[in-house]
């Protein structure tokens, strides 16, 4: 391992010998200079891991020195030396931007410590600025690769909300259409950190858990609340907050999450200390929200308060211009990941993909893709392994049928779980799946009320 490069300066050159010498014993690679324009100078063609210089110097002292490598050189850590009793000059040396500082005479362990812990410090500064450099460039709106008309004028609007970090935005999607990845755009657009997005899934917390998820709790408020707990509003504080499938909420917690998104407060539970929110909120569902309040199934309130700037992903089956592109894509993504060349997809395999209806969309898609590169050694992507050829083939002769005016079903279901209401779900699945989700459309064919689709 390469010892760090510790540039040593100072107008004194018996102290600078001195310290030459300790930084040797530490385990250091010293460089010297005797003056802070001969330390400039070095630092324009040598690489340095740290600079520690002397304040008091002829000509250009440590402060000056300080202010032009803070300004020339921003990653490169600095540690200023004082005589000792002169700590005022060592307090703005940290003001304008040094790590630390030592007092003459050198304690040697002090000293290797102290360097250490400066190079640690701006190694994971380094690494952290580099992770959100990659999170930055991978959700970001150029990274939603797209030819679509549609898809395009919704990344302009993404785009321009971006910056409003208080209006709600709302995503409608089908599963698996991009929600998630849109939302984290609008994030990183708006200059958030990657702590600073937090996710919650309203249909995958249990009800009485889902409002200690949102907003914490304190402790003793419940039965096995044994300390205080911070909520998913606390952690989001300064970032986004995103309530995915937020037409699962329960309605009594609508009601608490539209005086939050009104007020931008809100109260752990069993606390009566208001607490202030300052995150931007977006929920995403795949639930059509107008028909669930025509139900009486989510508060209208809510929905208009939520609905301030909706942004409509359209289904993969709507945009097919774009599935060779993202077939690239994810390929590219791919051949890292499993370290194959993957030489492409066969025009059959294509022409099978454009014909599929896509139901689970982007994720269907990736999923599909990532099951015929770990099947493919060397060869082009064919119709078999795709995987969904055999599974579309009932469905195709079930919709097909034996004359034109006759609906056949094909209904298979575990003993156990036979009952009529069972047959009558699956063929309401069913209808409802062949008609590409228009729930008013299954109802005509089945000459039912839409709402049936809506109970539960």
């Amino acid at each position: 391992m390469t010892a760090p490069k510790i540039l040593a300066v100072d107008d004194e050159e018996l102290s600078l010998l001195m310290l030459e010498n300790l930084l040797a014993d530490a385990g250091f690679a010293p460089l010297t200079a005797t003056s802070g324009a001969q330390a400039l100078a070095l630092l324009e063609r040598e690489h340095v891991d740290l600079l520690i210089s002397d304040l008091i110097m002829e000509g250009m002292d440590g402060l000056e020195l300080l202010d032009r490598v803070r300004e020339r050189y921003p990653k490169v850590p600095v540690i200023v030396v004082t005589a000792r009793g002169s700590v005022e000059s060592a307090v703005e040396a940290m003001r304008r931007g040094a790590y630390d500082y030592l007092a003459k005479p050198f304690n040697p362990e002090v000293l290797r410590i102290t360097l250490q812990r400066a190079l640690d410090y701006h190694h994971v500064v380094r690494e952290n600025e580099q992770i959100t450099g990659l999170l930055r460039e991978r959700f970001t709106f150029q990274s939603i690769v797209t030819v679509n008309p549609a898809m395009k004028k919704l990344l302009e609007l993404a785009a321009r909300v971006a910056a409003a970090r208080q209006t709600t935005v709302a995503i409608y999607g089908e599963s698996g259409s991009g929600k998630e990845v849109l939302a984290r755009a609008i994030h990183y657009a708006g200059k958030g950190l990657p702590a600073g997005f937090v996710a919650v899934n309203c249909a995958a917390v249990p009800e009485h858990l889902l409002e200690s998820e949102l907003f914490g709790h304190v402790r003793g408020a419940f039965t096995g609340a044994d300390r205080d707990r911070e909520g998913k509003f606390s952690l989001a504080r300064g970032g986004t907050l995103l309530l995915d499938e937020i037409g699962d909420m329960p309605l009594p917690l609508q009601a608490k999450l539209l005086r939050v998104l009104q007020e931008r407060m809100f109260e752990k539970i069993g606390s009566n200390t208001p607490i202030s929110t300052d995150c931007r909120v977006i929920v995403a569902t795949n639930r059509n929200l107008a028909d669930m309040v025509a139900a009486g199934r989510f508060r209208e309130d809510l929905y208009h308060r939520i609905n301030v700037f909706p942004l409509v992903i359209p289904p993969l089956r709507e945009r097919t211009d774009d599935i060779p592109l993202l077939c690239e894509h994810v390929l590219d993504q791919l051949r890292q990941h499993l370290g194959k060349p993957l030489p492409g997809i066969s025009q059959k395999a294509m022409d099978a993909m454009l014909a599929h209806g896509w139901p689970g969309n982007v994720r269907e898609l990736r999923n599909c893709l990532e099951r015929a590169a770990i099947l493919t050694d060397g060869e082009l992507i064919r119709p078999e392994h795709l995987g969904f050829g055999a599974a579309e083939a009932p469905a195709r002769e079930a919709s097909a049928g034996p004359a034109p005016d006759t609906v056949q079903y094909t209904l298979a279901l575990p003993v156990d779980q036979l009952s009529l209401h069972a047959l009558t779900e699956r063929i309401m699945a069913i209808t409802l799946e062949r008609c590409s989700g228009n729930k008013s459309r299954a109802a005509q064919l089945l000459r039912i009320d839409r709402k049936a689709f809506y109970r539960g």
